[in-house]
């Protein structure tokens, strides 16, 4: 046996580091994932969920309508907008926006009950959404995801075809306003097209050298 293997195992002191006491607790993250329309936000989430990442991924409510290929509870939680008024009276979502004439927001009870029960959270919500969120939970790790360049990112709005050109000139001027924030986020990478698996590679990294910071603090919702 290696004289490391017989090393003795060393019990915590009483003046210890507050951290050394927790350093094998649940360490549940909220992590935002934002960036402007079209730059592959919901692609990434659902690559994280197809390679078996554990994580509670937040459902959005909007008011918009269900596109095609879309399901209830899983791509969004489609409510009408006078049942997303009552949910905001209520005080049943975290932040909320109107968004291109549409309302989206975070359920807050699903994202208190999986940090309390020490899951991973992710969300993805736009850069209006993650200001909001950033000022109710600073701890939140918020990642801001951007296009190789704005040409790419607006072809690839082009390429959706999922507005008409009003709409669309909308969504562009906006994602360049939005792409001007992204100084506010604390991690940005560049989701370059054909290259999803390295953006979700890179979401993972951050979330492991999140969960070994010295200065880590729970969320509080």
């Amino acid at each position: 046996m290696s004289q490391l293997n017989q090393m003795p195992v060393v019990e915590p002191q009483e003046n210890a580091p507050t951290w050394y006491a927790s350093l094998h607790q649940p360490r549940p993250l909220l992590v935002v994932i934002s960036g402007p329309s079209g730059v592959g936000k919901d692609a990434t989430i659902q690559r994280m969920k197809e390679l078996g990442q554990t994580c509670h991924f937040v459902v959005t409510a909007t008011t918009r309508e269900r596109r095609a290929g879309e399901t209830e509870g899983v791509d969004y939680l489609f409510v009408s907008e006078t049942g997303f008024v009552q949910m905001i009276a209520r005080g049943e979502l975290i932040e909320h926006a109107l968004v291109y004439g549409q309302y989206k927001g975070i359920p807050k009870e699903s994202v208190r009950a999986a940090l309390a029960s020490g899951q991973d959270v992710v969300m993805r919500v736009d850069v209006q959404g993650a200001a909001t969120v950033r000022e109710l939970a600073p701890e939140a790790v918020t990642i801001f995801l951007t296009a190789e360049s704005e040409e790419a990112l607006i072809e690839r709005l082009r390429r959706r075809r999922t507005e008409n050109e009003a709409q669309l000139q909308q969504r562009i001027e906006t994602a360049r306003a939005e792409l001007g924030r992204a100084g506010e986020f604390k991690y940005r990478i560049i989701n370059s097209e054909c290259n999803l698996d390295e953006t979700v590679d890179q979401v993972i990294a951050i979330m492991k050298a999140e969960k070994c910071r010295i200065d880590w603090r729970p969320v509080v919702l």
